[in-house]
């Protein structure tokens, strides 16, 4: 069986990155792990693959953004701020949908790959180790928005889900809430883990707390209506509703009123994300605002440093959010 880049970061005790850098010669890398993956590479016999390697020498000024729905809401702003920094840097914008598929998702690597695209940009939660180490073979730098598997390279640009969760809680509390619940999207998500987090961090002092007050709403308008008829049949008396996402607040908004329950008079509602959505409801929701353009925007400029400089380091940087208040939760 033919030897792969990954047996040989294996038997030299490197990452795929270190063994790429030996090979391409780009990047630091001292003499003793240098020695190290050559004697890994004469032993198992690798034979470089030469498609890859050139993959560092041939740009295209093209990038690829995959995204696991672009009707949802938040992703167009977001796409918008890719696009708008690509193009001011001369480079174009492949868009692909992966439906949030891990199998769509890999065609769609190895279709990029094909083409030369220069890097990626993943706004996705399906990519496992064995995916990045392709790329890091291939030589293809990539950003991840949020969620990431164990990674030992590439850009990870995140928000502060858990404190932003936190701040719609107290704000809750503060417009007046005796008792909140929550609405929490897919736990394999990390997005919707530390939103739930910061949710009990609060909640769980409180007189008033039970887990019974948590219930799933997959981040969609509709898993928010069936959450609160959930949530209604357990609590009829719950005066809070914290949403991890705005689709669910936008459902739980629908749940409500078809129940004849006001808003905010009886239940106060609050989102998270900061989707133009969130304007046109009736209330105007109170939402946790990401900054969505400007994380596509900084995903992008990252992305093109990375392939300007050959760069493969890991970096992680997080965003702020802010509470934004509207009708949704102001109580007379």
């Amino acid at each position: 069986m033919k030897a792969t880049i990954r047996d040989v970061a294996k038997l030299a005790g490197v990452s795929v990155a270190t063994v790429s850098r030996v090979m391409n010669q780009n990047g630091y890398v001292n003499s003793e792990t240098e020695q190290k993956v050559n004697r890994a590479m004469k032993q198992l016999q690798y034979v470089p693959n030469q498609m890859a390697r050139g993959l560092a020498g041939k740009r295209t000024k093209t990038i690829a953004l995959i995204l696991p729905d672009i009707s949802n809401p938040f992703f167009p702003g977001l796409a918008r701020g890719v696009e708008d920094i690509a193009q001011n840097n001369g480079y174009t914008v492949i868009l692909c949908n992966s439906d949030d598929l891990g199998v769509k998702e890999r065609s769609y690597i190895e279709v990029l790959k094909k083409k030369y695209v220069d890097g990626i940009i993943f706004a996705t939660n399906n990519l496992v180790q064995e995916d990045l180490e392709r790329l890091e073979e291939a030589q293809i730098p990539f950003v991840m928005l949020d969620r990431a598997p164990d990674m030992k390279s590439g850009c990870v640009i995140t928000v502060n889900n858990f404190g932003g969760a936190k701040a719609a809680v107290e704000h809750l509390l503060d417009a007046g809430c005796k008792k909140i619940a929550h609405i929490y999207g897919p736990k394999e998500l990390v997005t919707a883990r530390e939103r739930l987090e910061g949710y009990e961090e609060v909640a769980r002092k409180q007189p008033w707390y039970t887990p019974t007050l948590l219930v799933p709403g997959d981040f969609t308008i509709d898993g928010g209506v069936k959450a609160v008829e959930a949530l209604l049949r357990n609590h009829p008396d719950v005066d809070g509703i914290f949403a991890g996402n705005d689709l669910m607040a936008v459902g739980a908004l629908k749940a409500l009123n078809r129940r004849g329950i006001s808003v905010p008079g009886e239940v106060a509602v609050c989102g998270f994300d900061g989707v133009n959505l969130t304007e046109i409801t009736q209330p105007e929701l109170t939402t946790i605002a990401q900054p969505i353009y400007q994380i596509g925007e900084l995903a992008a400029k990252k992305l093109i440093e990375r392939i300007d400089q050959s760069s493969s380091h890991y970096e992680t940087v997080e965003l702020g959010v802010s509470l934004i208040v509207r009708d949704s939760t102001q109580k007379s």
